[in-house]
This record gives C-alpha cells, structure tokens and sequence, in this order.
C-alpha cells in the first residue's frame, strides 16, 4: 500500500470508529481542527522508527498548531510483543532526549492485547488499529482536555463495555473495514 492508502485507512478507523463511537472523546476536536499530524514510517529498523519519534517531536516543538501526531509503521512492529518492546525504548528516548513532561505516547497496534486478558476479549479493540502506530500527545494538551471533562477515569470502563457488547465478530468486521476505507457502519446492517 502507499503512504497515502495507509494514512487514509488510518483516518477511516479514527473518523469510523474512534470518533464515531467516543472510543476518545477528545479525538472529534483535533480532527475537526485539521490539528493531527499523519506520518508513515515505513523503514523496518528500531533504529529508524526511534529517529522518526525525536523528528516527529522536533516538529511538534516547531508548529504548535498540530495537537497531536499519528506516526503510521508499516513495516516495523508488526508482532505485537515486539512493538510493545520498541514503544518501551521509545517511551525512555523520550526521556533521555528531555521530552517527559512535554510529549506522552499512547500506542494501538492491530494485535493489540492488555496484559492479563485474553486475545480474544472484544474490550482489546479499544487499542486495536489498522496498523502498529504510536499517538504522540502534548502534554499540556491532555491536561487542558482533562479539565473539562468530568470523569475522565470512566472512559476505558465505558470502552470496554461497549466492545464487549459490541461482540468480537463485530469489531473484526469494523477493523477490516477500516483497510477497505469503508464506514465502518456499513457493515454492521
């Protein structure tokens, strides 16, 4: 696929899914806001992918008019445990490289599985994507989100009724959706 292709199936499953359903009910603003940031890593090193994060960083710090980054990998971090291993060197860069406290990554992959749940248990598509990717958020910009919005501990609770509800069968067919770059509700009729 192109970059272009990866990045449109990206924002089908962010406008189909996660906006649509509230998976991340701060998630319509940006959007609306023409404030995210789309990048495709496509090379398959750690190497390359820790140097795209400190660029991706750098040019957060440069255009305070993107809220947040998406940085796409469709090469690297396709096993599930290997990309939990790359986001976990990635998050001390962070650190090392002075950006804690200013940037916190979030990271959603297309295995995605929290630790202590079965693979199959619809609430991991909460974090479940088209592709491995990582969310680089402002800091400050989670902390001014926060502020205005009441309960905000409750929103993986309700995500995770709500998938389970949805049924495992259903959210396979709204992922796969994704790729196709269909609405995802079209193939819940």
């Amino acid at each position: 696929m192109t970059s272009q292709q990866i990045i449109n199936a990206t924002q089908n499953w962010l406008t189909t899914f996660i906006i649509t359903y509230s998976i991340c009910p701060f998630a319509r603003q940006v959007h609306e806001n023409g404030s995210i940031c789309y990048e495709v890593v496509s090379n398959d090193s750690l190497e390359s992918g820790l140097l795209a994060l400190i660029e991706a960083c750098q040019h957060l710090d440069a255009t305070p008019e993107i809220a947040t980054t998406l940085q796409i990998f469709s090469a690297l971090g396709s096993n599930f445990d290997d990309f939990l291993d790359f986001v976990a060197v990635a998050e001390q860069l962070l650190i090392d490289q002075g950006y804690e406290g200013i940037y916190q990554l979030a990271s959603v992959h297309p295995d995605y599985c929290f630790a202590g749940s079965k693979e199959n248990d619809p609430a991991n598509f909460t974090n479940r994507s088209p592709y491995p990717m990582l969310h680089i958020i402002r800091e400050a910009s989670i902390t001014a989100a926060l502020q205005s919005y009441q309960n905000p501990e409750l929103i993986p609770e309700r995500n995770m009724e709500f998938t389970r509800k949805l049924g495992l069968e259903k959210l396979q067919t709204m992922l796969a959706a994704t790729y196709l770059n269909t609405s995802i509700t079209d193939h819940l009729k």
